[in-house]
């Protein structure tokens, strides 16, 4: 949803939002397994309040196979068994870049995300979640 007052950044700032679009594609093109990617975009764009990018994940998430049953339960995701170890710690890490405190231990969903995943791989999950916040920000800037 979009108000009368809206700014249409692609008018003002392209040549910046095609750096954006040319940086998601090259996350695109790491390891990160495409179905983890659109629950971390997901579970962002739930936080973050973005209807715009909700509706379009969760599309995107079940075009590509992901269940709507795990979907449905992706904000409760501490408290189901839908979801794997390394799901849960990506998806904690997500919440943690998302919703930044202080009091957050950084160091211990790094090791938790190292369980389960390599440096590389980690590193491909902190761009796909920075990356989604970005989106995200631009997008509620016009709510």
């Amino acid at each position: 949803m979009t108000t009368s007052n809206s700014i249409n950044y692609q008018d003002f700032i392209p040549s910046v939002l095609q750096q954006f679009v040319a940086a998601n594609g090259e996350i695109s093109k790491t390891e990160l397994d495409p179905k983890l990617h659109h629950l971390l975009d997901l579970r962002a764009s739930q936080i973050n309040q973005c209807a715009f990018c909700v509706k379009m994940h969760t599309k995107e998430a079940l075009d590509d196979g992901e269940s709507q049953e795990r979907l449905q339960r992706l904000t409760v995701w501490r408290h189901v068994g839908d979801f794997t170890p390394a799901e849960k710690a990506a998806l904690a890490w997500t919440e943690a870049l998302t919703s930044l405190d202080q009091k957050t231990d950084y160091s211990a969903l790094r090791t938790d995300l190292r369980v389960h995943f390599s440096d590389a791989e980690i590193s491909a999950i902190t761009s796909c979640v920075a990356m989604i916040n970005l989106w995200n920000r631009i997008q509620v800037s016009n709510h």
